[in-house]
């Protein structure tokens, strides 16, 4: 059991990312109290309100908390971040799991918060295993029971990226924002060609099969996550408009067959150092399940 880190109440625990960071805890020996609206589905301590307006019983808890995390939707957890913060005890930790770090950072430096704050981005689905995979950490205010919460996240065996406020944001805008809108471009402008999409999936390549499978999972989630993406992320336009002179560049290029070659080439240096790495993880990818997926697909309708 965390010495620094006894006592933990997770706003928003009943959510994906808060039920995974509430699991977490628990199995590591620190009394989890959920707040929320709805219970969590795994049995924790629970006091059922809205954070906004809160109980006797869940202002009690965060002022014995030794960290209090804000699982919520940003716009919930910039009106929360006032109170909670001022009713904490003085250097308890205070994390939130906002996937836009930088509003947030200047309410917390705005307040004068006598608190340890970190924010914390896990950058994959809750649904999935933390072994592995990457953990984006923005430390504000360091402390013991920030080191602890580092050290937890190591134990769990997540990968612990650590990166400031806005350079968070720049690289999130980069990763999901402008990811998510190629992807969905990509769908919209299947729509627009009018494509029979059981002959295109029957004659797919790889590279083509690989943005279908992209598509399917994308267009399928929960739409809230990603107009999260799009909206809240103020460097999100800049990327959008980036993909957009791109096509521009390209249009461009597809008449001029040296200007081509020299926006592959730009487009390959890019990758830098990254780029064998990334050829050879393409290369395991088109060789692997996906690619059988298609041809067991391609069989079935035969």
């Amino acid at each position: 059991m965390s010495q620094k880190l006894r006592r933990c109440v997770i706003v928003g625990g009943a959510g994906g990312v808060g039920g995974m960071f509430a699991t977490l805890l628990a199995r590591s020996g620190v009394e989890v109290c959920v707040i929320d609206m709805t219970p969590p589905a795994v049995e924790l301590q629970f006091e059922q309100c809205d954070i906004t307006a809160p109980t006797k019983k869940a202002s009690a808890a965060i002022k014995t908390a030794d960290m209090v995390v804000l699982a919520l939707p940003e716009s919930v957890a910039l009106r929360a971040v006032a109170f909670v913060g001022t009713a904490m005890k003085p250097e308890a930790l205070l994390a939130h799991t906002l996937s836009v770090q930088s509003p947030i950072a200047a309410d917390v430096r705005a307040l004068g918060l006598p608190l340890e704050v970190i924010g914390l981005n896990p950058m994959f689905a809750p649904s999935l295993s933390i072994v592995g995979r990457p953990v984006a950490v923005i430390i504000q205010n360091d402390g013991p029971r920030t080191g602890e919460l580092l050290r937890l996240l190591s134990d769990w065996g997540g990968r612990v990226v650590r990166l400031g406020a806005e350079e968070h944001d720049q690289l999130v805008a980069a990763m999901q924002a402008l990811t998510h809108a190629a992807v969905l471009s990509f769908g919209l402008a299947l729509a627009g060609l009018n494509v029979d999409i059981a002959k295109l999936s029957s004659l797919a390549p790889p590279p083509h099969a690989t943005l279908l499978a992209l598509l399917a999972r994308i267009s399928s989630g929960t739409p809230e996550v990603y107009w999260d993406v799009q909206s809240a992320n103020h460097r999100a336009p800049a990327a959008r408009a980036a993909l957009a002179g791109a096509i521009e560049r390209l249009n461009a290029a597809a008449k001029d067959e040296s200007a081509f070659i020299d926006m592959l080439r730009e487009a390959r240096e890019v990758l830098g150092t990254e780029l064998a790495p990334y050829q050879e993880l393409c290369a395991r990818i088109f060789n692997g399940p996906l690619s059988q997926l298609s041809r067991t697909a391609q069989e079935e309708k035969q």
